[in-house]
């Protein structure tokens, strides 16, 4: 299962596996921006900790660690 979160000039995506029933190992990965320099070699797919989760769970920290990685690099927002 896959969703893609627009933030800030980014995209997050998000990816579900089935770890068992009703529940998930959650990935995420950051692309696109104009600062793409700024993620480098390290803009490739993270594993969440702490997993599995409900769906929703899995969707909703998914996005709040994706927001917060752009949010590090980039700084507050203003």
């Amino acid at each position: 299962m896959h969703r893609t979160i627009d933030y800030r000039g980014f995209e997050i995506y998000v990816e579900l596996t089935p770890a068992a029933e009703d529940t998930f190992n959650v990935s995420f990965q950051i692309k696109g921006g104009t600062n793409l320099e700024v993620l480098g070699a390290r803009g490739g797919r993270i594993a969440l900790r702490n997993g599995p989760f409900t769906e929703r769970w899995a969707y909703l920290v998914a996005e709040i660690a994706g927001q917060a990685a752009i949010d590090l690099l980039l700084g507050p927002v203003d």
